[in-house]
């Protein structure tokens, strides 16, 4: 029982960051249909940040960045998507490819492609122990900030006028501006909000790893996508619920898998992904309308 809810335990801190992730996707799907592939190099930028502020009070490290990926973000918007806003799916997700490999590119001639290294994880050393289970102040830390923000989101769409018009533009984007929503100021919150926890994503990833090369995006926007197509593409929820069970999914495979199939964890969490589609091809909180909307 103990190694059960000891699973349960890291599993949610590892859904906590997944569900970050995928919150960021989901979002900017919702109003674009836009799968931005370079979400990914907010995450990097947001590292190489932490690591040109090493020796930074904390406080100070997580506003700069903050503030340079939400910028990075906004700028990305702007310039790259703005023009495409209503070209067709596949444009766009060459265009997302296309600045995901020139970000990467950019940042392997200003730092080489060798791993550099970076303590940002110091501050969240140590661990609790509880009946038994071992609790690491980072999973603890994760599973916070996951909560707040996501708790912060739904209030913000729910609460705020800007964020009942980003709800009004997901479900029809066309008559939302008919009835004078202004799609510039929607689509720059959105991916305004998508650099927020693209910075928070890095400073987790990164107190966990500590390392960090031009192309560490790639891994944390595929999870992504997998939490997205889990939960139903361009659903908030699921997209969440999604980040959730593939952390929950991942880990439990890692604890009770044979040691001879652990290397092959990732298969079986994507063959999990294929059974899903298999049955429910919208995902598991999708909709058939918003799947041939896509």
């Amino acid at each position: 029982m103990s190694e059960l809810v000891q699973a349960l335990a890291d599993g949610l801190a590892l859904g906590s960051v997944y569900s970050l992730l995928g919150l960021s996707i989901a979002l900017l799907f919702g109003l674009m249909r836009l799968a931005n592939f370079a979400h990914g190099e907010l995450i990097m930028v947001g590292g190489y940040t932490i690591f040109l502020l090493a020796g930074a009070p904390l406080l100070v490290v997580l506003a700069v960045v903050t503030i340079v990926v939400v910028l990075v973000a906004l700028t990305m918007e702007r310039l790259a998507f703005r023009t495409l806003r209503e070209a067709e799916v596949t444009t766009k997700l060459m265009a997302a490819f296309a600045l995901a490999f020139l970000l990467q590119n950019i940042a392997l001639y200003a730092f080489g492609g060798r791993p550099k290294a970076t303590d940002i994880g110091s501050f969240a050393n140590g661990s609790l122990s509880v009946a038994g289970i071992h609790l690491g102040v980072l999973d603890l830390i994760n599973v916070a900030v996951a909560v707040i923000l996501l708790g912060g989101l739904a209030a913000f769409l729910r609460r705020s006028p800007i964020g009942t018009q980003m709800r009004a533009a997901a479900e029809d984007f066309r008559m939302a501006r008919l009835l004078g929503v202004k799609a510039d100021r929607v689509i720059a919150t959105a991916f305004g909000i998508s650099g927020l926890f693209a910075a928070v994503s890095a400073v987790l990833l990164l107190a966990q790893t500590g390392v960090l090369v031009p192309d560490m995006g790639l891994e944390p926007v595929l999870v992504a996508f997998i939490a997205n197509v889990i939960g139903g593409m361009g659903r908030l929820v699921g997209a969440a619920i999604g980040g959730f069970l593939l952390g929950l999914a991942t880990v439990f495979l890692q604890t009770y898998l044979p040691v001879d199939l652990a290397p092959f964890r990732e298969a079986f969490v994507y063959a999990a992904v294929i059974a899903i589609l298999l049955v429910r091809p919208e995902g598991l909180f999708g909709s058939k309308a918003l799947a041939a909307r896509v």
